[in-house]
This record gives structure tokens, C-alpha cells and sequence, in this order.
């Protein structure tokens, strides 16, 4: 069973491979009309379950949109459509699915929850996003920095904040992708050792850095994200604003990366608190060919886990 959970947990041959099946997908569409099917319906009869137990914009439109592009059919299912391990068992409801389609998208607070899924279907299991991880974010950004700037094999690749589930899957990255790695924001926030780690055994260089000028100094590429999540309150928003405002990403901050950087965002970002106005308006950013991209890497993912 070829499901898609993590960047380490699938090999750097396939994840190439991904990347390369996306860019052509995306070059064959030709800038048609987004509405239009593509040439190839690869998923022509299949039905997939796009499960949300966190709400979504970019991932559960760019599912939804590259599931129909690709010929195929999609199931939304929210949380308390479902009521994930509560009325039913995770095991249970993961083997009545697999009954019912071909493939499973699913976006959850815990990683246990997508493991457990994972573990009983009888179909490929996508993650979407966990607390822990969001692989398939990070692999539009893979495709992106390349559409831009080539190769990322051998680049300086710096992160700027809170060392949050896209940052530990853009960490995972760096082991598989073959890209040096710096993170700089404060000590309590770092990706956890178990990430760093494990990139650092594949042979690429992980560094802490706390000033972040010196982080970004010959950057190829600047990496942000929102400081608090829909869930914290506001004592803990408070909190977390005090510690990350040194590292905002500010036409100042980008004017010390590499004269080419180019800078990201998953999105949806608040202006002017991680990320400035201006710089994501900017020359350096990719931000929404990134989000672009998302649609593109999801239905090279979605073809490899059924290997169609």
C-alpha cells in the first residue's frame, strides 16, 4: 500500500519522481481553464474521501479541484460529519471507507489519528496535515523554489519563527532533497531534536541560529509562517507574538539573504505580523505560485500513491 504520511517515510527516488510527474501535469494543462478536465483522467471511476477534522481553504479546494481535473469524484467529510474515534473506532471507520472508495485525504489534529487510518485501510492514506507535519505543503515548495531557481539540492534554505508542523516537514525535506537547512527563531520553538536529527544523519547541515541576520545572510531561500494558530487564546497569541516579533521577514531581513532569494508563505498569512506587507508583495516572493503549486504536487501524489 503506497500511502503518502510523511516526507521521510517515502524515499527520495519517489518523492523525484513526484515532483517531476507534477511539473508535467502542470505544463500539459497549457493554462486552460481551471474548470476544464486534463487530456488524461488517470482517476476516471475512482471516488476519494477528503476527511477535514481541521477546516481548510487551499487544501481542501486544491483536492477537490485536482481529483475532478483527473476524472475522478471527491467525498468531503467533516470532523463531526464523522465523529472521528468517538462514535466509531479510527480502525473501524478506516476499514467501512476502504469499502467505499479509493483513496483517503486526511487533515487531523493528532499524527496517531492518521496512523491509525493508515494502518487499517484497505486504500492509500494521504496526510493533509497533521499538528506534526504537513508533507504535501512542502512539496509544492519543492516544486516551486525549482520552477524558479533550479536544482535545491546543495541550497541554504532558512526558516524564520515558530518550528511548526511546515517547518518540520520542510526539515524532513532537507534530508531527502539534499538542501542545507537553518532555523532561527527562539530555542522554546526549534523543530523537534528528532527532525534535526534525522536530516543531519542523511549528510546536510542543520543549524540553529538565533540572530536572524546572520541566519538569512546568503540565503537562497526564506521560509515563514503564521505565528498562532486559529486554536490559541489570547493570552498564548500574546505570548507567542513577544518571542517571534525579533523574527518577522522584513524588506530589511530579505535585503541580507542572497540577492535572488526567493521567499515563502504556506498561507493564509497575517500581514505585517510574520511577514510584511511588503515583502510578500515583493520581487522575492513566490507565495502564490506556491499555493498554486499545491494542486499540482497533490494530484502528482494522489497518481503515485494508486500508481496510475
Amino acid at each position: 500500500m503506497k500511502h503518502f504520511l510523511d516526507i521521510d517515510k517515502t524515499t527520495s527516488g519517489d518523492l523525484r519522481q513526484i515532483i517531476e510527474s507534477a511539473r508535467t501535469m502542470k505544463i500539459a494543462r497549457g493554462g486552460r481553464p481551471k474548470g476544464t478536465p486534463d487530456d488524461d483522467q488517470p482517476l476516471a471511476g475512482r471516488m476519494v474521501a477528503l476527511i477535514f477534522e481541521k477546516p481548510s481553504t487551499r487544501t481542501r479546494v486544491s483536492f477537490d479541484v485536482g481529483v475532478r481535473q483527473m476524472g475522478g469524484q471527491t467525498m468531503v467529510l467533516s470532523g463531526a460529519d464523522m465523529q472521528l474515534g468517538h462514535g466509531e473506532t479510527i480502525a473501524d471507520t478506516a476499514r467501512v471507507l476502504s469499502r467505499y472508495v479509493d483513496l483517503i485525504m486526511m487533515r487531523t489534529f493528532e499524527e496517531e489519528t492518521l496512523l491509525e487510518m493508515a494502518e487499517h485501510a484497505d486504500v492509500p492514506v494521504i496526510n493533509g496535515l497533521t499538528n506534526r507535519t504537513h508533507p504535501c505543503q512542502i512539496m509544492a515548495d519543492v516544486m516551486t523554489f525549482e520552477e524558479h531557481r533550479g536544482p535545491i539540492k546543495g541550497k541554504k534554505v532558512v526558516w524564520s519563527g515558530d518550528g511548526n508542523n511546515v517547518c518540520a516537514s520542510l526539515v524532513q525535506a532537507a534530508g531527502q532533497f539534499g538542501f542545507d537547512f537553518t532555523f532561527t527563531g527562539p530555542e522554546t520553538l526549534e523543530p523537534e531534536a528528532a527532525f534535526i536529527g534525522a536530516a543531519r544523519r542523511q549528510g546536510v547541515a542543520v543549524t540553529m541560529e538565533r540572530d536572524p541576520a546572520l541566519a538569512v545572510a546568503g540565503a537562497d531561500l526564506v521560509v515563514t509562517d503564521t505565528w498562532v494558530s486559529m486554536h490559541d487564546n489570547p493570552s498564548t497569541r500574546e505570548r507567542r507574538h513577544n518571542q517571534l516579533r525579533p523574527y518577522q521577514v522584513n524588506a530589511a531581513l530579505m535585503a541580507k539573504a542572497g540577492p535572488d532569494a526567493l521567499f515563502m508563505h504556506c498561507l493564509p498569512a497575517h500581514r505585517d505580523d510574520e511577514v510584511t506587507s511588503e515583502v510578500m508583495d515583493g520581487a522575492h516572493s513566490v507565495v502564490f505560485d506556491e499555493a498554486e503549486n499545491r494542486l499540482h504536487a497533490q494530484k502528482a501524489i494522489m497518481r503515485w500513491c494508486l500508481d496510475v
